[in-house]
């Protein structure tokens, strides 16, 4: 089953094995038939956030298509529970439509809803893990369904047990989210500066919502068949959060102040694509099939015909050009899949600031 046609980079080998799960118990007979024939089991969603191997995935791969959204209202707030296979943006969409506040923000992101907890989903001022109450997940290592509660899912920026220590022992199969009817979160600059100029005095939640999807677009962040820059998994790097510290020393080295965003306790986030720019790498930079988009220098993009070797020595680069102009290694967002013991994959997710 070719597997680069069911992904936004359009990268990657076959599986060796394929199966689409509608229900819980569809992935506990996909558990037991790998684990009757000693194979690995790989939950795919919409590979909105996924690099494949050229070699592509051994085993069963399985795409969670539960589907299904339910609204329990509570005293002070909405539970909204929803299908691991729904498409994240279609949750929002509901949620808004709804008047519930919590996830407006999240606007515009490709994949699936049940892929969100696993690097916890953030943009614009708002977290996945900011709402999230619990999920319901198959847990391969004891071959039952669990309930874990936010508590137990390990949150931290861009990350969590599902993506760190537990990684591939969870199959995520529904998320719960408490919401509250009232305005929307507005914390972010960007977001600010578009209502503004937009003379949005009062924006109602749909009114970020519509500021968040415009603002993507011009990033080339919201999955357009008709423009190339958004063959990608969107941001390849998270934005490194540092000390104030550290922050100083950058300007130093900058030549001029650095930009940079304030997090709880005293500690900075400072815009990768800024780092990899002042690297010598703007938008639009070319290396063969792949390149970086012309909207945002964070985004690789599939060029035409790439493969996934040719996007990690485009990976490799950026991150060896930011570490020689800044000391700061830069640690990717999506998935690799496939690669094994790969000596570049190894050096990408090494975590060096």
């Amino acid at each position: 089953m070719p597997l680069a046609p069911l992904t936004t980079l359009g990268i990657g080998g076959p599986a060796q094995w394929f199966m689409r799960a509608a229900t819980a118990d569809d992935v506990a007979a996909a558990h037991r038939w790998c684990r009757d024939r000693s194979l690995p089991l790989f939950p795919l969603g919409d590979g909105s956030n996924l690099v494949i191997a050229d070699a592509g995935i051994p085993g069963l791969v399985l795409q969670i298509a539960i589907a299904g959204t339910l609204f329990a209202p509570r005293r002070s707030e909405t539970v909204v529970r929803v299908g691991a296979g729904e498409p994240w943006d279609r949750t929002v969409e509901a949620t808004v439509s709804h008047g519930l506040a919590g996830l407006e923000c999240l606007s515009g992101i490709p994949g699936r809803t049940g892929a969100t907890p696993i690097q916890n989903v953030g943009a614009y001022g708002q977290e996945v893990s900011n709402t999230l109450v619990d999920l319901t997940a198959f847990d391969t290592a004891t071959g039952r369904l669990v309930t874990l509660s936010a508590d137990e899912c390990g949150f931290g920026y861009r990350t969590s047990r599902f993506k760190q220590r537990d990684a591939g022992r969870f199959v995520v199969c529904d998320v719960g989210f408490a919401l509250r009817y009232g305005p929307p979160t507005l914390v972010y600059p960007d977001v600010i500066r578009y209502l503004q100029g937009a003379a949005v005095s009062s924006p109602t939640l749909n009114d970020v919502r519509q500021a968040v999807l415009a603002i993507r677009r011009t990033k080339g962040m919201v999955i357009d068949e008709a423009d190339p820059d958004t063959r990608s998994v969107g941001s390849f790097f998270t934005n490194p959060v540092v000390s104030a510290g550290v922050h100083a020393d950058l300007a130093d080295r900058a030549g001029g102040p650095v930009p940079g965003f304030p997090m709880p306790g005293g500690q900075v986030k400072i815009p990768a694509a800024w780092l990899i720019e002042q690297s010598g790498l703007g938008r639009g930079y070319g290396r063969g099939r792949v390149g970086l988009s012309s909207k945002h220098p964070l985004a690789i993009i599939n060029r035409g015909g790439a493969t996934a070797r040719d996007l990690l020595d485009l990976a490799v680069l950026i991150k060896r050009r930011v570490e020689d102009r800044f000391g700061i290694g830069l640690v990717p967002e999506p998935v690799f899949a496939g690669f094994g013991d790969d000596a570049d994959v190894a050096y990408l997710v090494e975590r060096r600031l």
